[in-house]
């Protein structure tokens, strides 16, 4: 009887102490920011409305009570702390102070977030580590030659897509992709984005000594020494593929790095592959792995951590143990990585797979999403790329398209609130921008001269050896997509090394990009050096083209053509000789090559001299442009040409616009004239003036191919504002003329009122 007595009273405590935890917990609530356990009420609601009965029940309810009571003992203690402020709790590098703006990490692969019970609204109760909003995140990319320049945009844009923070990339590059990269992002003038890029050729001996069979080569091996290339004071990264698409804000997975413990210095996600289990075919013995192993195409760095640890003689013990056996590399860095995390296993921090969602054939992928908005990151690492089997393929495909075509200036957006490093380039820019007259009707034209385009430099690859003769000529050209089929012509006319400008917008440029890999003619060039000028404003930069077209000549010699010419079948030799002949590397003189045109689109190429002369006599052939524009080649002297046998020289005349090969040296084109009207005759004259011969040769033609009329000439014609602003922009450059040459160039303003 007085047990039972004893059992009622405790059953009474017990009842009292539910009544009591709500409020207690309310307090708690409102008073600290901080996360309590929460309490096991359901099992007590539970046997409260049950009978008690039993000793075995008794002595539950009894260790149940003692319980509850230690947690309002707990509870007490906390309560009778003084509340700590978000920003002790929450560590970051950079401290804004009430700039801040944060972004809560979703997922971390830390079981603890998916064990946590949370009491009422769990967003007022669980603290989730934060990125400062002015937080400049890091990210390190291996990337090297002119296919992986390329791919690495499609995964710059869709970083710079999503993210709301300052960006600093850190390239380790080969030398081509440096020249690439850094002309793309120079042009590009994004705002808060730091690019700095390290040497890869000066890591090689590092890796070297790995037999490496993956497909990367010796580029694959380089995450390994990022502890050493990296700056010193650089104390977290994020690694990344260059066949990597994000789905989400990169601050998602740089918070990430908060839910690190202990010795934890690598965020991996599992590889989703069975690689690493080894039963991939017979025989197939892959390096030690953990489990399935981990993927490296997404790591998270603690590089402080690591060069604590020795990361750099750990790897290397890891690797030359194993490569005893193994005697090479198949998944390059991966497989190292995997061997040290086989024997260090506290070292890895595991990250959901939906950090690193991985296309390629028969992999466990699917299991990392539900939903679309459950995608982060998607690795196409598999060498079939977007012809990868996949469940959901069609869908992935999409979402990495329109990146790849996405318009890159739509990108240039402030972070506003945050304050950015000086950029000397843009500033400059906006001053002269500033001085302009935006009520000058001609304010477009003006403008144009200092827009900024973004350029991709050798959008595919290239290949070129120098000659030993130094006689070596580039044609250079610039077109727009509405001339792409000039290109196959072209390249079967002229076998030297060609330098092109493409004005295309992105998709334009994607565009391109199939119908050159799927041209036989173009694709057995690799002297063609393909540069993308991308759209931006509303007029046709033509003497800009001309320009980036002739900076990235790499013979000593080019010949300035347009991509409408078809040059005749042995001009490249024919101009290589004619260096030689005319002394053109002692002397200042501009070649000039006879233009003509026809009016079929179907012609048969005169293959000599003799030929054209007869179509020239048929009809078939006319001196270019003789009907509309004759005071353009008439300097040339056809009549003369016809008979002549030896090279002649001519002098110059007002409007002579003739298509010449001069040393690499010469002057560029003027930026002002866009469009159509004087874009040539502007540069021939500053040829003029700084004393170039003007010589004929006399067994040289082009030949111009019919087309529709371009959209600028349409302009010209039918806008007399245009007309107008044209006739303006002639005389500011006559003017300039004048300042910049003297008395010597009074006769080009003589001669324009004479003409």
């Amino acid at each position: 009887m007085l047990g039972m007595c004893r059992g009622r009273r405790k059953f009474l405590v017990a009842s009292l102490a539910l009544l009591f935890i709500p409020a207690l917990t309310w307090l708690y609530l409102s008073v600290g920011s901080f996360q309590v356990k929460p309490l096991p009420l359901s099992p007590l609601e539970a046997l409260s409305s049950t009978p008690v009965g039993g000793a075995g029940e008794r002595q539950a309810l009894e260790l149940r009570v003692r319980v509850v009571e230690e947690e309002n003992r707990a509870l007490r203690r906390e309560l009778s702390r003084p509340p700590r402020s978000p920003s002790a709790q929450l560590p970051s590098n950079n401290h804004r102070g009430n700039q801040s703006r944060t972004h809560s990490e979703e997922g971390t692969g830390d079981n603890e977030s998916q064990k946590a019970v949370t009491v009422g609204n769990s967003s007022d109760c669980v603290r989730h580590p934060v990125v400062d909003k002015c937080e400049t995140i890091h990210v390190a990319i291996v990337c090297a030659g002119y296919n992986a320049s390329r791919d690495v945009v499609t995964l710059v844009k869709s970083v710079l897509f999503h993210r709301r923070n300052p960006l600093h990339f850190h390239f380790i590059t080969d030398s081509i992709a440096q020249q690439i990269l850094s002309s793309l992002f120079h042009t590009w003038m994004v705002p808060a984005v730091r690019v700095d890029f390290y040497d890869a050729d000066e890591l090689k001996s590092e890796v070297s000594w790995i037999p490496n069979k993956h497909y990367s080569g010796i580029y694959g091996l380089m995450k390994l020494v990022l502890t050493k290339t990296l700056p010193s004071d650089l104390q977290r990264v994020i690694v990344l593929d260059t066949d990597i698409t994000f789905a989400t804000d990169i601050a998602e997975l740089w918070a990430v790095f908060h839910k690190f413990k202990g010795q934890q210095v690598l965020g991996l996600v599992e590889n989703q592959s069975d690689w690493y289990l080894g039963n991939l075919w017979k025989n197939h013995r892959p390096w030690p792995a953990l489990g399935r192993g981990f993927n490296t195409g997404v790591i998270l760095l603690l590089l402080d951590r690591l060069r604590k640890l020795r990361w750099e003689q750990m790897w290397r013990l890891t690797a030359e143990r194993e490569l005893m056996s193994m005697l090479s590399t198949s998944l390059a860095d991966q497989d190292i990585f995997n061997a040290v995390i086989k024997q260090n296993p506290f070292l890895v921090h595991q990250l959901p797979c939906f950090w690193n969602v991985q296309l390629s054939d028969h992999t466990r992928s699917e299991k990392c999403y539900k939903d679309v908005s459950d995608l982060k990151v998607i690795h196409w690492n598999s060498p079939k790329k977007l012809r990868v089997k996949n469940k959901h393929v069609e869908f992935f495909r999409n979402l990495y398209l329109t990146f790849l075509e996405y318009d890159g200036n739509l990108l240039r957006r402030e972070l506003f609130g945050c304050p950015s490093e000086a950029d000397h380039n843009s500033e400059n820019l906006q001053k002269t921008l500033s001085e302009l007259d935006e009520d000058d009707p001609c304010y477009e034209f003006r403008r144009e001269r200092f827009t900024v385009h973004r350029t991709h430099l050798y959008f595919l690859h290239y290949e070129y050896k120098p000659s030993s003769d130094n006689t070596d000529v580039t044609l250079v050209a610039q077109l727009s997509m509405d001339r792409l089929q000039m290109l196959e012509a072209i390249c079967k006319h002229w076998e030297g090394p060609i330098s092109l400008a493409l004005y295309l917008s992105d998709a334009e440029a994607q565009q391109f990009l199939r119908y050159a890999q799927g041209s036989e003619v173009l694709m057995s060039r690799g002297n063609v050096g393909y540069h993308i000028v991308y759209k931006e404003g509303q007029f046709y930069p033509v003497n800009l083209l001309r320009n980036v077209a002739m900076r990235h000549v790499n013979t000593p010699y080019m010949f300035l053509s347009d991509i409408d010419f078809l040059p005749m079948y042995s001009l490249y030799e024919y101009l290589r000789k004619s260096v030689v002949q005319l002394d053109m590397a002692n002397t200042k003189k501009a070649l000039v090559v006879p233009a003509f045109e026809t009016l079929r689109y179907r012609l048969s190429y005169p293959k000599s001299k003799a030929e054209l002369l007869s179509q020239l006599d048929m009809g078939t052939l006319f001196t270019f442009r003789y009907h509309v524009w004759t005071k353009g080649h008439a300097p040339t002297n056809f009549a003369k040409w016809r008979t002549a046998t030896t090279p002649y020289r001519v002098q110059w005349e007002a409007d002579f616009e003739p298509y010449v090969m001069v040393r690499r040296d010469s002057p560029e084109y003027d930026r002002r004239f866009v469009g159509f009207g004087w874009n040539k005759v502007a540069h021939i004259m500053e040829l003029d003036a700084q004393e170039y011969e003007f010589v004929v040769l006399p067994n040289a033609f082009m030949i111009h191919m019919p087309h529709a009329p371009s959209f600028d000439i349409t302009k010209f014609r039918s806008n007399k504002q245009y007309r107008v602003c044209l006739k303006t922009l002639k005389e500011e450059f006559q003017q300039n003329m004048s300042r910049r040459y003297g008395f010597a160039a009074l006769k080009y303003m003589t001669a324009e009122n004479n003409s």
